[in-house]
């Protein structure tokens, strides 16, 4: 598990820092003060090696870069496989242009998965990507992580020599589909788990899309009864079935990958995803989280069925969704999980960004966490509503507001507030008191 990050001089903010908990970590934060940075530093990390670092086709996950002169750091600490808590430092070499850090080779952090915003996904597997040593060199033998551009997901990913490192969804699918294997019922498991309720999205028979396109491509079975070739779906769809697939996968090639080497499957999983509400409807907003993590835990638990070990699963999320926030509400527990804000923060003239680890606090009603500390809205309403009723609120205590101001005031308030609105209440008591209203 990932126990700590300290980063000082590179990002968006002289010192950031976080004592994460060991099971749910969830980040807010306005758009541009660093959430997604923290989710790529968190990977460097464990895996010490930038997603964009290993594959250009990627338009994120690029090498930290402190400014020109500034001492900069990168403190971490994890438990590893061997359940010991180690701490690394490692500093920017302007002269070499890299990271550098104690010799030797890291410790296991167990699986490590990074889903992005933007449909890339990445995977460090300690069976098919760790260091080997040779002699007091560390080498890299094995491909260095399995790291996937959105399209790449969907076709397959090749390693530097044109070697198949991954069929990609399409064919994988397909596959499991026409052997009706376990991993075919591992995919429908983990597609229902992650549908919402009034909603579950079922798999459909395989089909052909065109004359020209000799793969047989899956199909989904909509709430309307219509199948729908994959290729087809909706962006959410698409990102969640592209998740659960990548689940599979990662699951599948792990498990092959220890009986080859003859050597234990991981129970510990650090699993970090980017703003996972991404295109999903609210429905699914507040239905995802929570169930993404209990199937990577029941799949973990799954294959250590025989063992006496339990699961690890560790995950970091960062949200911009009050409905992701109220959804984790019952099952937020302040000794196991954290929740980081990130705000930038205003003294005069000078602005900087600062860190906090918020107390939880349960919101029930998702207006409520709009105004809360991870969003900062003064309401739940439209920006026409909020300034409208300002100005409304204003009016009930200036005594100089006239009649006719309060009538076109009032036109105001009825083209932007619902029928059932709490406010009408305040306002039609106050005008009929003033005689507004006649």
């Amino acid at each position: 598990m990932l126990r700590s990050l300290t980063i000082k001089n590179v990002g968006p903010a002289p010192e950031l820092n976080l004592e994460l908990g060991e099971r749910l970590n969830i980040i807010t934060g306005d758009n541009g003060l660093g959430k997604s940075f923290l989710l790529d530093i968190a990977w460097w990390a464990l895996t010490r090696r930038w997603p964009a670092e290993l594959n250009p086709n990627l338009t994120s996950g690029y090498m930290a870069r402190p400014k020109p002169g500034a001492e900069a750091s990168i403190n971490f600490a994890f438990t590893g496989k061997v359940q010991k808590t180690e701490s690394y430092e490692s500093t920017f070499n302007h002269a070499e242009q890299a990271w550098t850090g104690p010799a030797g080779r890291p410790s296991n952090p167990g699986l490590v998965l990074y889903a992005q915003v933007d449909g890339s996904f990445a995977v460090w597997d300690p069976a098919r990507n760790g260091w080997k040593k040779q002699g007091n060199i560390d080498v890299q033998e094995r491909q260095p992580a399995y790291v996937f551009s959105p399209k790449q997901v969907w076709d397959g990913l090749q390693g530097e020599k044109g070697e198949w490192l991954c069929n990609g969804l399409i064919r994988d699918w397909a596959s499991w589909q026409r052997e009706n294997s376990s991993n075919f019922g591992l995919l429908k498991t983990i597609i229902k788990a992650l549908s919402p309720s009034n909603e579950l999205i079922g798999i459909g028979y395989l089909t052909r899309v065109s004359i020209s396109d000799v793969r047989d491509i899956p199909t989904l079975k909509m709430p309307n009864g219509e199948e729908v070739p994959v290729i087809y779906a909706s962006a959410g769809v698409r990102r969640i079935i592209a998740l659960a697939y990548l689940l599979v996968w990662v699951w599948k090639e792990h498990m092959l990958a220890c009986s080859l080497l003859g050597i234990n499957v991981s129970n510990q999983v650090i699993f970090l995803v980017d703003e996972i509400e991404t295109h999903l409807h609210p429905s699914w907003q507040r239905s995802v989280l929570i169930p993404l993590f209990i199937v990577v835990t029941t799949i973990i638990e799954g294959l250590y069925i025989s063992h006496s070990k339990s699961a690890q699963v560790q995950v970091i999320t960062t949200t911009h969704s009050p409905l992701v926030m109220a959804s984790v509400e019952s099952k937020f527990d302040s000794s196991l999980d954290a929740w980081f804000d990130l705000d930038l923060v205003t003294n005069g003239e000078k602005s900087k960004i600062e860190l906090t680890r918020r107390i939880w606090q349960r919101h029930g009603d998702v207006s409520n966490w709009l105004m809360s500390e991870a969003f900062d809205l003064k309401s739940g309403r439209s920006l026409d509503a909020e300034q409208t009723l300002e100005e409304a609120s204003n009016a009930m205590v200036n005594p100089q507001f006239g009649k006719a101001e309060a009538q076109a005031l009032h036109k105001k308030l009825a083209g932007v507030l619902g029928d059932t609105d709490p406010f009408w209440i305040n306002w039609r008591y106050v005008a009929e008191k003033k005689g507004w209203l006649e």
